[in-house]
């Protein structure tokens, strides 16, 4: 099945739009005792609370960390980038920032992926930043959003040189995090996408926000022609909209009947399984599961960025206009390199055919 995209042959500059939460991920493989302590689950994803605070001091000083520029969209849209190569700024990242060092450290990174990231730079908050807490092949987030929690529509998206930049886009990725900042900026940026025939992705991100965030999330879906999640957030998705089933099957079908806005395109459901095979909807009531590549367990050093890994891989071909199949293939691709290497890092040229 073929999504047709009003696109020249080749992708052009800013094609590919991206909002998000910029954050700087802190990395460490840690012991049951820290998690325990801070009241984490092996393979979680949260927001960090007051009794969090302390965490990101401690991760720093009693084991070895690394920092990588991440937040989910912004991982997505750096791997879609480095899956087309050429030419550089296909991608544009939108988010904000403090102006101190964590914030030049992002901006420095943004650059070197060749991303067009046009950064809201304030001064009440500090850079958001994201502890990445592993232990074997689980990986606990906890987020500190700070400046990225400030994003605001007025300051930045409003503005005419960076709405012009959304304008130019022909598909726009935003993850299900930046509900909990800027709901009016999804909805004018879902809405221009809707109006004008373009593509509107969306990721639920985590289970946390299907519970607490519903309602935000439910007055995009009727925007979404794609939506990309993971089998833990798909079964809490299921739950909380009262589906009434656990077959992940299901709940794809379920998800994509939702209502919609542009009739002119079905919902695309996309759930990623892990090491199962991923499934998409096809339109109607097909459902079709894609195999992933396998990888020998010794190989698998850092699963954290293999979700982002697979949407910014599946986004990379999506905006070449490829078929949806293909569009899995790179995401898998995608994933397959990024859980062999420490966060969300890749080798400096892909190769995916």
């Amino acid at each position: 099945m073929l999504i047709t995209l009003a696109l020249c042959p080749s992708v052009v500059p800013n094609s590919l739009f991206g909002m998000g939460n910029p954050l700087l991920d802190i990395s460490a493989v840690v012991d049951k005792d820290f998690l325990e302590k801070y009241g984490l689950k092996p393979n979680d994803q949260i927001l960090a609370e007051d009794k969090h605070k302390a965490l990101f001091e401690e991760i720093v000083k009693k084991f070895k960390v690394e920092y990588h520029a991440g937040g989910a969209t912004q991982n997505s849209i750096k791997i879609a980038q480095w899956m087309i190569q050429d030419p550089h700024k296909v991608c544009t990242f939108f988010g904000c920032i403090g102006e101190d060092k964590f914030g030049e450290i992002l901006k420095q990174k943004a650059d070197e992926a060749h991303v067009d990231a046009y950064y809201y730079e304030q001064t009440e908050e500090p850079t958001g930043t994201c502890a990445a807490c592993i232990t074997g092949d689980n990986r606990s987030l906890v987020a500190n959003l700070a400046a990225a929690n400030c994003y605001k529509k007025d300051k930045h998206l409003d503005l005419k040189e960076n709405w012009k930049l959304v304008e130019k886009a022909k598909v726009y990725y935003i993850a299900g995090f930046f509900l909990t900042v800027s709901l009016e900026s999804i909805l004018k940026v879902a809405k221009h996408a809707s109006e004008n025939n373009k593509l509107f992705t969306l990721n639920l991100s985590a289970p946390f926000i299907s519970q607490f965030f519903k309602d935000a999330l439910m007055e995009v879906m009727p925007y979404v022609d794609v939506l990309f999640g993971n089998e833990m957030e798909a079964a809490t998705f299921s739950k909380e909209q009262g589906f009434q089933t656990e077959d992940i099957e299901e709940i794809a079908k379920k998800a994509e009947a939702l209502p919609k806005v542009n009739k002119k395109r079905p919902r695309i459901v996309v759930f990623t399984q892990g090491k199962d095979g991923t499934i998409m909807t096809k339109g109607g009531d097909k459902v079709e599961t894609f195999p992933v590549l396998k990888i020998d367990q010794k190989d698998i050093v850092d699963t954290n960025g293999a979700g982002d890994a697979f949407v910014g891989g599946f986004l990379s071909e999506l905006v070449q206009d490829k078929e949806l199949e293909q569009c899995v293939k790179a995401g898998h691709y995608a994933a397959n390199v990024i859980i062999r290497r420490a966060g969300c890092t890749f080798p400096e040229k892909p190769d995916f055919h």
